[in-house]
């Protein structure tokens, strides 16, 4: 790839300025849109569509309506559900123009996502440079799932190797292209998500089967790319014994992984569903306790492996 061609521009929903939960040290978190997989648990429901989308803070809406009157595609409507006065979005009309967040004064209407050239975010991971040399730290690569925006990515890798700032990124390994493939490659260090060890009840939990991820996995540690795992202990769905032990015998024989993480499932990203008028299906779950936790750890441990609970 030629030095000049590298200014691709990204769809971007967040940064994360000082983040100790996202690889080594202290990081810069860039999170991008689009995901292959739709978890029933995921906590970033914005990061799951590859395009902006409006979002709706139901609480600052005081039922105004000029929102509506600038409208062209006519998805948005007043309602009156017996809990006050307010908005709902047809998010199949919407084209998400963004004229109704330019005519909301009270600040209930705004975009989830922003388009970034790989400039414009190295920007932003250069800001916090001084604290990546102290920590030993670097910048982070999140989504949604980085390599769904597979070139910008890439040359976002690339930017920070040249400028020597550590490189991290945050997959679910769920993906098929060259370029792809070249971004987890690439990468300094993958977050590599494990979902499920059986193909059918990970369809069932995140829409798509596991045999591509697990393919990649493999491949990675064969390069001898450094890895954290992570493994997110929802209850009822991902942290039967059976799972999490078939899970812990195959990566005690993948001498790339250098640590575990055993993420436990929490409701952080609730509000967010109901800015997206998304469903919640996983709304009233409760996390799992300490103990149990405890136990997992237990356990991955016995296989030799080193293992953190959170990020």
């Amino acid at each position: 790839m030629k030095r000049n061609e590298s200014n691709a521009t990204g769809n971007i929903f967040h940064i994360i300025h000082g983040s100790f939960v996202d690889g080594y040290g202290l990081r810069t978190t860039v999170f991008l849109k689009g995901c292959p997989l739709r978890c029933k648990w995921c906590c970033n429901p914005e990061g799951q569509s590859s395009q902006p989308e409006i979002k709706l803070t139901a609480e600052k809406c005081n039922g105004c309506g000029r929102c509506v009157d600038r409208c062209d595609q006519k998805a948005i409507t007043i309602k009156n559900d017996g809990g006050g006065v307010g908005i709902s979005i047809d998010r199949e009309l919407c084209s998400q123009c963004g004229n109704c967040i330019d005519a909301c004064y009270t600040g209930a209407l705004e975009m989830f996502g922003q388009h970034m050239t790989v400039d414009d975010v190295f920007n932003e991971i250069k800001k916090d440079e001084q604290f990546y040399r102290n920590s030993g730290g670097g910048a982070t690569i999140g989504g949604g799932e980085p390599t769904m925006q597979s070139l910008f990515t890439l040359q976002m890798i690339r930017k920070c190797k040249e400028n020597h700032i550590h490189i991290a990124i945050d997959t679910c390994g769920y993906t098929t292209t060259d370029t792809g493939f070249e971004v987890l490659a690439e990468a300094d260090l993958l977050l590599f998500d494990l979902k499920g060890m059986d193909t059918v009840n990970h369809t069932r939990n995140t829409g798509v089967p596991n045999e591509i991820i697990h393919q990649n996995l493999s491949e990675m540690n064969d390069m001898g790319k450094p890895i954290i795992v992570r493994i997110p202990v929802i209850p009822g769905l991902t942290d039967s014994k059976e799972n999490l032990s078939c899970t812990a015998e195959m990566l005690s024989g993948l001498r790339s992984v250098e640590r575990v993480d055993l993420m436990a499932f929490h409701n952080y990203g609730g509000i967010k569903y109901r800015q997206l008028e998304m469903p919640n299906e996983l709304a009233s779950l409760k996390p799992p306790g300490r103990k149990k936790m405890e136990e997992i750890r237990t356990l991955f441990e016995s296989k030799g492996l080193p293992v953190q609970i959170g990020g």
